[in-house]
């Protein structure tokens, strides 16, 4: 236990956490850790005069211009939500100084990389949480809880909106497919082991439509159907089991139960409860209990990197589909 968590324990002194990355969402991550209890926010790093003027005039934190100015100012943990091929390095730089990492997803740009941070937390012996915030989403919560014991035959998801401006690097596949992998892999607490992946780029230079197929090992039928070609942001998810068919809207986050099926065609609705909690406020303080209690995380780092396998094999299938079904882990088909 860090001298950190030692005070935090003892309610002598609060936990120090800086953010790495003063985009959008780490900025979003600073403006909610700063109006946590038990937390002494220490700041936000990021190279860019434009984002670090943004996050001053948004949060009123103190702003670093790298990694190292605001780890020399104090921190028992960061919260990592700088482009994707910086974490490996920013993460095992943190996890060298003994300090527990929150890392947004996807946790790495490799498999082998996210492998490489796991493998250094352990070690270590410091939390390393993955920021799969969509487990955090009420809705989800609710869905997942009304599936509790229930024997899942199928999953659907989409997940779709217009082109993001700020997406330069990566397709839909890795920056919103990713999210259904790992909720598909939740909810069925099972891994994937056949993937079919039909994947197009019609309008983006890196795929834009991506229509995926999945069974996981318990047997149960998957889908995610997402694109950046709708005008308008989608997030649906439906679960059918045995005894139920669940529907949920993420967005506006309503879950509606079907049951009591009759031979008629018959059968009953319900609107489940959902609780009003910010999904990134959730999960933040799911990384700090972690993080105060030493328990495990809500998101481990082997579970993003399991995620993101599924979500490379599904790029890779396409290319070359004798290559990928030779690789050790899920078959995978092409269409």
């Amino acid at each position: 236990m860090s001298s950190g968590q030692k005070a935090s324990a003892s309610g002598e002194a609060k936990l120090r956490i800086g953010v790495i990355g003063a985009g959008v969402m780490g900025s979003n991550h600073a403006r909610v850790l700063a109006g946590l209890p038990g937390v002494s926010l220490t700041g936000i790093a990021d190279p860019l005069q434009a984002h670090r003027a943004r996050a001053e005039e948004f949060i009123g934190c103190r702003t670093f211009t790298s990694m190292d100015e605001l780890l020399a100012a104090g921190v028992d943990a960061v919260t990592v939500a700088a482009p994707t091929h910086l974490h490996h390095e920013i993460s095992l730089a943190c996890i060298a100084k003994g300090i527990h990492v929150l890392v947004e997803k996807p946790i790495a740009s490799t498999v082998e990389e996210g492998v490489e941070i796991v493998e250094a937390a352990r070690k270590a012996g410091v939390t390393l949480m993955a920021g799969h915030v969509e487990r955090f989403n009420p809705a989800v919560a609710a869905i997942k809880n009304a599936i509790k014991g229930e024997d899942i035959l199928s999953i659907a998801i989409t997940r779709v909106g217009p082109f993001p401006p700020r997406m330069s690097n990566v397709g839909v596949v890795i920056d919103l497919a990713v999210h259904d992998i790992d909720l598909i892999r939740w909810f069925t607490e099972s891994d994937i082991i056949d993937v079919q992946p039909q994947l197009s780029s019609a309008v983006a230079e890196r795929e834009d439509i991506a229509l995926l197929q999945f069974r996981t090992a318990s047997g149960v039928l998957a889908h995610i159907n997402t694109n950046w070609l709708t005008p308008f942001k989608a997030r649906n998810v439906t679960v059918a089991t045995r005894g139920k068919y669940v529907m949920g809207d993420l967005l506006t986050r309503q879950v509606t139960e079907c049951f009591g099926f009759q031979p008629d065609g018959s059968y009953s609705m319900r609107h489940l409860s959902v609780g009003h909690d910010e999904p990134l406020r959730a999960e933040l303080l799911a990384f700090i209990d972690a993080v105060k209690n030493g328990s495990t995380p809500a998101v481990t780092g082997e579970q993003a990197v399991a995620s993101l396998e599924i979500a490379i094999q599904c790029l890779q299938a396409p290319v070359s589909a004798a290559a990928s079904s030779s690789r050790k882990g899920p078959r995978v088909v092409a269409g």
